[in-house]
């Protein structure tokens, strides 16, 4: 590949990883010596990428640093357009609103040949039973993560008893059939998972929880042991 070409693919293997990766790793993924490595990411701090590091110790891309648009392949766009499309039939209206803009952005973008492979993919997404999906709960939970607001739930086991809870919110699984609600749980003082078509009431409280939501999502992760890149 063309030295372009390795930049723009380093600095998109930069982004990938939210943590330091080492210079080794990053050399081996784009085959080249640690010494060009070296080389690359000199090149690209004295082009304004804020990437920050040394040797033996890692290098990570901060934010605000903005990538020029990348060319996609094939594949790549198909698997956006698929991924799009998803979101479009099974969230809610504003997240399907969104998907729609961000294929309209990459549209505008790409060369016609990919332009046309966007417009006109195979790839379907099948239907499936509407009131499974919960949109307006996911749009109003969404919501309440996003402010970091505690919610007052009426919720039903799978025996059908009723109880009412105070939850923070702080993470949505979609699943094909179900869609789970994941919060720490006033109650139960701990985190629970809740099926979002067993709950029957839902009230936004407008007060914020005392802990940040990526706390929670973290200690959520580490009690389910799930690695982080």
């Amino acid at each position: 590949m063309s030295r372009s070409e390795r930049l723009l693919q380093l600095l998109q293997l930069l982004r990938n990883h939210r943590y330091p990766v080492s210079g080794a790793d990053l050399a081996s993924q784009l085959n080249i010596s640690l010494r060009t490595l070296y080389r690359d990411i000199r090149s690209l701090q004295a082009q304004g990428a804020q990437i920050e590091g040394e040797t033996g110790l890692g290098y990570v891309l901060r934010e605000g640093f903005v990538l020029p648009p990348l060319m996609f392949t094939p594949e790549e766009i198909e698997a956006l357009v698929l991924g799009a499309r998803w979101v479009s039939e099974r969230t809610d209206s504003e997240l399907a609103g969104s998907a729609r803009q961000a294929l309209a952005k990459i549209s505008a973008i790409v060369t016609p040949a990919l332009r046309y492979r966007l417009d006109e993919s195979p790839l379907l997404v099948g239907p499936t039973d509407s009131s499974l999906l919960c949109q307006q709960l996911v749009l109003d939970i969404r919501q309440a993560i996003e402010a970091e607001h505690k919610l007052v739930i009426r919720y039903g086991d799978r025996d059908g008893r009723q109880t009412e809870r105070t939850i923070w919110p702080f993470a949505i699984g979609f699943f094909d059939q179900i869609r789970l609600l994941v919060a720490w749980c006033e109650l139960r003082k701990e985190i629970r998972n809740f099926r979002l078509d067993r709950i029957t009431n839902l009230q936004t409280t407008g007060n914020k929880y005392p802990r940040r939501r990526q706390t929670l999502l973290n200690e959520w992760y580490r009690q389910n042991n799930i690695s982080r890149q």
